[in-house]
């Protein structure tokens, strides 16, 4: 059995948003392909994902001092303790599918921040005397992201940066399976968007049924 992290980041309806609407087809279709295997959703505009402030910086030096967690702050206690769940909770799972939609050439800020979260010294990488080692090997991920542009190729491929530092994370903690499915061009062709749309859920389904 495989534990699939379905991470959502759009605070749109499901029905009104391309991304969401390919990421519950492609949840739909990998339920019932491999029906033993367990999909938690983690939608991370309703989740509770800390930013990295300093009430964290000053429980993570406690911590590090030696200090029991019960020497932290409630504030500090409360911040902490979550970012160790969800780096937890990430470190368990076997496989990883990131929806999100482009924002200004990225994401949404809250993939940001639960990025710092999960990038964690010792539990998704370490380093040594040769540099940063990704614990996370063997571990794969989907990225289905929504533009309204065509970044795919051309010079507007040089301003995706939403992609491409998620892939860069994703490699630093190891993990270099990945596949991006883009859903693009509905904001350029608005004639075009219900097949645009329609074309996405299709490939995403097609895509559960190999991940």
């Amino acid at each position: 059995m495989a534990t699939v992290l379905y991470i959502t980041a759009n605070p749109k309806p499901e029905d009104q948003s391309f991304s969401l609407s390919a990421g519950r087809a492609f949840v739909n279709e990998y339920r019932e392909a491999n029906q033993n295997d367990e999909v938690i959703e983690l939608d991370l505009f309703q989740a509770n994902i800390p930013q990295i402030d300093p009430d964290v910086f000053a429980g993570w030096g406690k911590l590090q001092t030696g200090a029991a967690f019960d020497a932290l702050s409630a504030d500090e206690q409360a911040k902490v303790g979550r970012l160790g769940e969800l780096v937890d909770q990430f470190v368990a799972a076997d496989k990883y599918v990131f929806v999100t939609p482009m924002w200004n050439f990225s994401f949404p800020p809250v993939v940001k921040a639960y990025i710092d979260a999960i990038c964690v010294a010792g539990k998704t990488f370490r380093y040594t005397e040769n540099g940063p080692v990704g614990l996370l090997g063997g571990k794969k991920a989907l990225h289905i992201q929504a533009r309204g542009g065509f970044y795919s190729e051309g010079p507007a491929a040089e301003v995706e940066l939403g992609d491409r530092f998620l892939r860069t994370v994703l490699g630093f903690v190891g993990i270099t399976d990945v596949n991006t499915l883009a859903i693009e061009g509905q904001a350029a062709q608005p004639d075009q968007a219900s097949q645009i749309k329609e074309n996405g859920i299709s490939k995403a389904k097609e895509l559960a049924k190999s991940f």
